[in-house]
C-alpha cells in the first residue's frame, strides 16, 4: 500500500519543488525563533523560551529537507536557459555552512528545551548561547538564500531590475 506522500504529493511536486518550498522554514524560522527566545529572554518566560526551541529544531529539520533535495533541484534547473552552473556552486557551497549551522542549532536547540523543561539553573545561560547560534545560523541560510535565488532571479546578479533596464534617459 502507497503512502498519501506517493499518492498525492510525488505526482505533482519534484525535488525541485519541495526544495524551494522547504527552503524557506530554515530562513524564517530561525530568525522568528531567534525573536521568540529574545522576547523570552526579556519577560523571563520559560514557556516562550519553549516555544523558540521547537521553532529552531523544526528549522533545523527543515535545513536538512532542503539540503537533501538541492541536488535534484539542481537537476531540474541546470539545463535551462540563462542558469549558470557557478551560481549553483556557489549556492551548494554555501548550502553545506548553513546546514551545519541549523544541525548545530537544532542540537543546542534540543538542549536548551531540555534544560528549560527540566528547570535547570542553566537555563539562561543556554538560551544566550541557543540565541547566538541562532542569529550565526539565520546569517548564513538567508545568504545561502540569496545565492540560491541568483540561480533564476538574474536581475540579482546585476543589480539592476528588468524594468530598470528598459528605461530610456533623455539626455537634452
Amino acid at each position: 500500500m502507497k503512502s498519501v506522500v506517493h499518492e498525492i504529493l510525488l505526482p505533482i511536486m519534484d525535488s525541485t519543488h519541495i526544495h524551494l518550498l522547504i527552503t524557506h522554514l530554515p530562513i524564517f524560522g530561525s530568525l522568528m525563533g531567534a525573536i521568540v527566545l529574545t522576547h523570552a529572554l526579556w519577560t523571563k518566560s520559560n514557556d516562550t523560551k519553549v516555544a523558540a526551541y521547537i521553532l529552531f529544531i523544526l528549522s533545523s529539520i527543515g535545513a536538512g529537507v532542503a539540503y537533501y533535495t538541492g541536488e535534484g533541484a539542481e537537476e531540474g534547473v541546470e539545463n535551462i536557459q540563462g542558469v549558470v552552473e557557478a551560481t549553483i556552486q556557489q549556492h551548494e557551497s554555501f548550502a553545506l555552512f548553513a546546514l551545519l549551522s541549523l544541525i548545530l542549532l537544532g542540537i543546542v536547540a534540543l538542549f536548551g528545551l531540555i534544560l528549560t523543561v527540566t528547570k535547570s539553573p542553566f537555563t539562561l545561560t543556554m538560551a544566550i548561547i541557543v540565541l547566538i547560534v541562532a542569529l550565526i545560523s539565520f546569517g548564513l541560510v538567508a545568504k545561502t538564500g540569496y545565492y540560491g535565488g541568483q540561480i533564476r532571479h538574474t536581475e540579482l546578479n546585476t543589480g539592476t531590475t528588468p524594468a530598470a533596464e528598459n528605461t530610456e534617459h533623455d539626455t537634452d
